[in-house]
């Protein structure tokens, strides 16, 4: 027997176990110290009502024969899909439905789509980055160059034309760094892709914290994406899923490509035989759920959500100022990234809080070499526990 080789070329444990394994240590050791997490991006918001009673009726049609349902299509049924196509096409964007894919996930279909494209890509990757992009595809032994996010392009790398690259990774608004592409810059990917003959992984995880209508929130906003990019959508911080599990993935029938031998291929066929033959589909309980989310009073609900966290993201981004610290983030984003402060580097800084005052973040250096010297929070716990987390942030520059 042989294994995967590749995992020897994979740090010891993912990111946030590390996190994890850390915060036990310190709680076991400290069982009264009060701590707040504001480290992994899980919310802390109930579902909707809209949701609820919708997942309640769904549970009232399998508990009936008439209404049970058995195996669904694994892509997603068309109420779904279908209710999915109608809010692209309120924020402008035409889609067929039979590109749209309901998935478990944002974070499992940006590594499964890795099954669709030879080992012999070239990947871009931004630094820093969400580790998922970095991970599947060293998995997959898969030659990996990365581009630069620094303060100095406000964690917004573009294209650099020296080198080529086939599969393309962009997240926009970012985790964990919070910054977000504008239209020109996004036409320049595009471009950039089309020239290249690559093909753009576009994760839009956190689309619906876009409030500047300058910002594009689908990379189908851009002429000529349909031919290069494939998007990835989670309902997890839209409508608080994280748990429930239901995301989308969008994969034009444009983009093709030629095999050796010259057969035309087209991506959108692929990801279908492959979603067939290894998914059996999100439960028809929570495609209901889901697609009440789409409807009037659902988006009202969870518009209702992301203000609550993006009020939080302005506490902590008030508190950065305050406290004089430069950070990036917190206005079209969950998250808030800053400089770690009294000249430490992100792991030393995330022990020192946690100890001094029994704050939980995420250390930069888990999302590159260029975060070595930030941290990440994230906005989304409760209002009472955000205010409580930075006035204990404030006590350190006392």
């Amino acid at each position: 027997m042989k294994l995967n080789e590749n995992y020897l070329d994979l740090k010891e444990s993912y990111l946030f176990s590390e996190v994890a394994k850390r915060v036990n240590a310190f709680q076991g050791e400290n069982p009264d110290k009060s701590i707040i997490r504001l480290g992994i991006g899980d919310v802390t918001l109930p579902l909707g009502g809209e949701v609820i009673k919708a997942m309640h009726g769904a549970v009232d049609e399998m508990g009936n024969a008439d209404t049970f349902k058995g195996y669904g299509p694994e892509q997603g049924y068309d109420f779904l899909r279908n209710a999915i196509k109608d809010h692209y096409a309120r924020n402008g964007v035409e889609l067929d439905a039979d590109e749209i894919f309901v998935s478990d996930g944002a974070k499992s279909d940006t590594g499964n789509i890795t099954d669709l494209f030879s080992k012999d890509n070239t990947v871009l990757i931004p630094d820093p980055v969400y580790p998922v992009y970095v991970d599947t595809n060293t998995m997959n032994g898969r030659n990996i160059v990365y581009i630069n996010g620094t303060a100095e392009n406000d964690f917004l790398p573009m294209p650099d034309k020296s080198i080529h690259a086939d599969i393309i990774y962009i997240c926009s608004p970012n985790n964990p760094t919070g910054a977000c592409y504008n239209k020109a810059q996004l036409e320049e990917w595009v471009a950039y892709a089309l020239e290249n003959d690559a093909v753009i992984l576009f994760d839009a995880a956190y689309e619906s914290f876009i409030e500047d209508k300058n910002l594009p929130r689908s990379i189908f906003e851009i002429e000529g994406a349909k031919k290069c990019a494939v998007e990835f959508c989670s309902l997890s911080k839209t409508a608080g899923f994280t748990g429930t599990r239901c995301g989308y993935t969008v994969v034009p029938k444009a983009i093709k490509a030629v095999s050796a031998n010259g057969t035309e291929m087209c991506l959108n066929k692929m990801w279908l035989r492959r979603q067939t033959t290894k998914f059996n589909g999100v439960p028809y309980i929570v495609q209901r759920a889901a697609a009440a989310v789409f409807g009037e009073e659902g988006m009202k609900e969870a518009r209702a959500m992301i203000a609550h966290y993006k009020e939080n993201a302005k506490i902590i981004a008030d508190t950065m100022e305050e406290c004089g610290v430069r950070y990036f983030g917190g206005i079209n984003s969950p998250y808030i990234w800053f400089e770690c402060p009294f000249g430490m580097e992100s792991w030393e800084f995330f022990d020192f809080m946690l100890h001094k005052i029994g704050v939980v973040g995420t250390p930069g250096a888990g999302f590159g070499k260029n975060g070595n010297n930030y941290f990440r929070l994230t906005a989304f716990n409760s209002k009472e526990n955000t205010i409580e987390a930075m006035q204990r942030f404030k006590s350190m520059f006392a």
